[in-house]
């Protein structure tokens, strides 16, 4: 497809398969990537039908649906139960999945064979994984193996103990620096595209002029190729405290909240099931049923 193909089916709304490809003559079109995170089924096949170019189950299924209080007890077995979910939702988006903590820290021959059974078992088309040049190595070796990487810089939440919180990165012009050099080395090690987390609005702007691969931005601001936020997030069905780039585009908990007090009243009430809502016997057989036969001899 050319370029201007492109650019007129995106402009169109046509459906499409995105792929590294897609995203990457997007960024040369200045035409913004979209990205969001997807748990299970339902929620990607939405996101899916609503034509977002990026589905990315992230680690972040950890705190949005499991209920701990960060991404690292995150397993790989738990991953691809999620992974496996949304798979089966996603027909046209990019599937991107997270190698969680402790996934790729053993060694390489470990994080390959964690790698292929994302791509194996649960159809994942590409996976991401933290950090910058130290993960240099890793990403040729998975892009060797034929496997797309995304990577991701600047607030990287499974570092957490070691940054002693969620904290902006790249404050100081030697942590920009640190920054564009990797982004530089991702790149160069063959990632297909950069998530850039949590780092001043100016920094993203840089690597994004830089780097020849999309950027993905989280808390990054708009001079990012593209945008990527926690679904449970934008419509307010976290019970987290909600930071500073989240918007919100939907308040869905108060809709639940409503509806399941609304549930509860009506069966208080004995208004739900109504008769409509109910099975019913034939006249034949409710006949019998209500009236059965007297046995002979009684």
């Amino acid at each position: 497809m050319s370029l201007t193909q492109l650019a007129d089916n995106v402009e169109r709304g046509v459906s499409r398969k995105v792929t590294p490809q897609l995203l990457a003559d997007k960024k040369r079109l200045r035409q913004p990537i979209t990205a969001l995170t997807a748990y299970d089924y339902p929620t990607a096949r939405l996101i899916d039908e609503s034509g977002i170019d990026m589905i990315l189950v992230g680690d972040s299924v950890a705190m949005a649906v499991l209920g701990y209080d960060s991404t690292l007890p995150l397993t790989v077995d738990e991953m691809l139960h999620h992974a496996k979910a949304v798979r089966r939702g996603c027909r046209n988006s990019f599937l991107v999945v997270d190698m969680p903590y402790g996934s790729y820290h053993c060694g390489s021959e470990d994080a390959l064979r964690n790698a292929l059974r994302f791509v194996k078992e649960a159809g994942a088309e590409a996976v991401k994984i933290e950090g910058g040049a130290e993960r240099a190595a890793l990403v040729e070796q998975l892009t060797l193996a034929k496997i797309p990487v995304v990577g991701h810089i600047g607030l990287t939440p499974q570092s957490l103990n070691l940054m002693g919180g969620y904290k902006v990165q790249g404050k100081t012009v030697a942590a920009i620096d640190r920054l564009l050099e990797d982004a530089a080395a991702l790149e160069g090690a063959g990632a297909v595209a950069l998530v850039l987390e949590g780092v001043p609005r100016e920094v993203a702007a840089r690597i994004t002029a830089a780097a020849s691969i999309p950027t993905i931005g989280i808390g990054a601001g708009p001079e990012c190729d593209g945008q990527i936020l926690v679904f449970h997030d934008i419509f307010e069905l976290t019970f987290l405290h909600r930071a500073k780039f989240v918007r919100s585009f939907g308040s869905a908990g108060d809709l639940v909240r409503s509806g399941l007090r609304h549930f509860r009243e009506a069966v208080a009430a004995r208004t739900f099931p109504s008769d409509s809502e109910s099975y019913h016997l034939s006249s034949g057989v409710r006949a019998e049923f209500e009236h059965p036969p007297i046995p002979a001899g009684k």
